[in-house]
């Protein structure tokens, strides 16, 4: 059977556009495969328009309105989820325009879709003391334990996303001097952060033990799991709710209720900010493209500070009115200096 002109278009997005033109990371391009699949689904079951069948025709704006209200009402997704199906919708209606110019009225249609609104995510993060006590969990005594004490310990010290720790490799890790770890991450933007003496004679251990300094081993990922293939962002996260949910135990007061992996990023951005170190600095180090991205992290320490001032003052300023308000001559004598 002939692909449709929909089958060709989309498998030149997906194989040549994102990763050659736009340089987007596999698991973006993942990401927008998936919402294309889905969609195939949708269009399958409720419009009963069977994926070999489908057309450039079939697409427009309504088609896409009603997709975007059953992944929302059918399998029960999040707002958030929603504008990141509808932005792989953008993304193919922009390179529509450009490899189809036929198609820019639709396209420019479905570019018309505004994004939903979405509830502002609170910044988790947990204080420099407990960041300490939660890295002196793991068993040093065990070969596994040194390993998990690495690993957290890196995703602290690098401020790395999960996904960028998972890709590193021990080819990315620099252990001459100055030491350094190179980080890739969204749209496969390379950085490279250097490492504190600690963490870089941490890392050092861990490769000498696990047999890592050879270069046959440049390619090799630098944190595997029990197969010796990469560890996965789940596989991080379970590392790091295990030691959690000890810390949280001994030490209650430190910790929020519950601690995910891009604490440790969070918590390493305000630790720096707290330090003196410059928001441009800290930009760079986290791999932020704008510096408003990077300043919320100022914005909750003003908050901060606020609150401990607050804490503070004992009382000494009150929000009660002073006796003088209830004074008529005395408040007529106060208008009258301005005359």
């Amino acid at each position: 059977m002939k692909p449709t002109d929909f089958a060709y278009y989309l498998t030149g997005f997906l194989s040549k556009y994102l990763p050659g033109t736009v340089g987007l990371s596999p698991n973006t391009i993942m990401s927008y495969r998936d919402t294309f699949s889905i969609f195939l689904e949708f269009c399958s079951k409720c419009k009963k328009i069977k994926p070999e069948r489908f057309s450039l025709n079939n697409l427009d704006r309504s088609l896409v309105e009603e997709y975007l209200e059953w992944i929302e009402k059918t399998r029960n997704c999040i707002a958030s989820t929603r504008n990141v199906r509808l932005a792989a919708f953008h993304s193919f209606c922009q390179y529509l325009q450009m490899e189809f110019p036929d198609y820019i009225h639709q396209a420019q249609q479905i570019l018309s879709i505004p994004l939903k609104k979405t509830k502002k995510v609170s910044v988790e993060y947990i204080s420099l003391d407990a960041m300490k006590i939660l890295l002196g969990k793991p068993d040093k005594t065990t070969k596994e334990g040194r390993k998990d004490m690495v690993l957290l310990s890196l995703l602290y010290d690098s401020g790395a996303r999960v996904q960028e720790l998972a890709d590193l490799k021990v080819g990315d890790v620099r252990m001459a001097f100055p030491p350094t770890v190179k980080l890739t991450g969204k749209g496969n933007k390379r950085r490279i952060v250097p490492l504190m003496k600690p963490m870089a004679e941490l890392l050092k251990q861990y490769l000498r033990e696990n047999n890592l300094g050879a270069p046959y081993a440049f390619d090799y990922p630098l944190f595997s799991n029990r197969s010796k293939s990469k560890l996965t962002r789940a596989g991080i996260a379970y590392i790091v709710n295990k030691y959690a949910d000890r810390a949280i135990k001994d030490a209650p007061e430190l910790f929020p209720g519950k601690l995910s992996p891009h604490c440790f990023r969070h918590s390493k951005a305000m630790h720096l900010l707290q330090s003196g170190v410059n928001l441009v600095y800290i930009r760079d180090f986290l791999g932020h493209v704008d510096i408003q991205t990077t300043e919320i992290y100022a914005r909750i320490d003003s908050e901060m500070k606020r609150k401990a001032l607050e804490k503070s003052s004992n009382g000494a300023v009150s929000d009660k009115l002073p006796e003088w308000q209830n004074n008529a001559g005395l408040i007529n004598w106060l208008k009258s200096l301005g005359k």
